[in-house]
């Protein structure tokens, strides 16, 4: 039996149309309503196109520190998926490595 579920997004714009808030909800998640975020990034593959299509979106309350950390988890959370979808344990640890060494390098930039 097939199921629907439905992830929405709210983004309330400022003047220029800049992201001022990012809500996001789900239909089949354990909490009601929205939850506020303060960047998302969502990768699509058109077949058609067969080409990449993506949403990337922060607010100005987003710090860089804060931006750094989601890039590295998201390298991670990659890996993971990529891992799962292919069984290509090797590639997924070149990206994990990759995300290592952009955390160091990030705290390093952080320490100068």
């Amino acid at each position: 039996m097939s199921k629907e579920a439905e992830i929405n997004f709210i983004i309330k714009l400022d003047d220029d149309n800049g992201p001022e808030e990012i809500y996001w909800g789900a239909s089949d998640a354990d909490f009601e309503g929205l939850k506020p975020c303060e960047s998302l990034m969502i990768s699509m593959w058109d077949q058609v196109e067969k080409n990449t299509m993506s949403i990337d979106l922060w607010t100005k309350e987003m710090e860089v520190g804060e931006m750094s950390t989601h890039f590295y988890f998201t390298f991670m959370k990659m890996a993971d998926t990529f891992e799962k979808a292919t069984n290509k344990k090797e590639l997924s640890d070149m990206i994990r490595h990759f995300a290592t060494q952009f955390a160091s390098k990030v705290e390093e930039l952080a320490n100068e």
